[in-house]
């Protein structure tokens, strides 16, 4: 993966509020960094950024950022696997399997949590993809 931001989702930031940009930017360096084997892929109409390990579907998909108003999602497509990697309650919702982390300010994503979330769900990721 290249340090390059992807034409797409340069044009998804822009869109969004300078705060929501900022949030993004920093969250996308923090998961980079955390999973730099991945490959980033944009849907716009979504405003997601994933990083995933099986490119051009949903199925390898580790994390994701959905950029919304006022804040940006961090995005476990299958975050109730991770519940032994969050004690402290860091994600939300109540999908039967998704959750996510609402990132409301750009130091947000600096939490080592976060970090240790994106790498637990991207090594499921893998893990389901050599194994299956």
């Amino acid at each position: 993966m290249t340090n390059d931001v992807p034409e797409a989702w340069q044009s998804c930031l822009e869109a969004a509020s300078a705060e929501v940009a900022a949030i993004a930017r920093r969250a996308r360096e923090v998961v980079r960094d955390a999973v730099p084997d991945a490959v980033e892929e944009v849907d716009v109409p979504a405003r997601l950024l994933a990083f995933t390990y099986a490119p051009g579907t949903y199925k390898g998909i580790a994390v994701g950022l959905v950029l919304h108003s006022r804040h940006v999602n961090l995005q476990f497509g299958e975050g109730v696997e991770l519940t032994a990697h969050d004690p402290d309650g860091l994600l939300t919702g109540t999908g039967k399997k998704a959750r996510h982390v609402k990132l409301h300010a750009p130091e947000d994503p600096e939490d080592p949590r976060v970090a240790e979330l994106v790498r637990a769900a991207a090594a499921r990721r893998r893990a389901q993809l050599t194994d299956g």
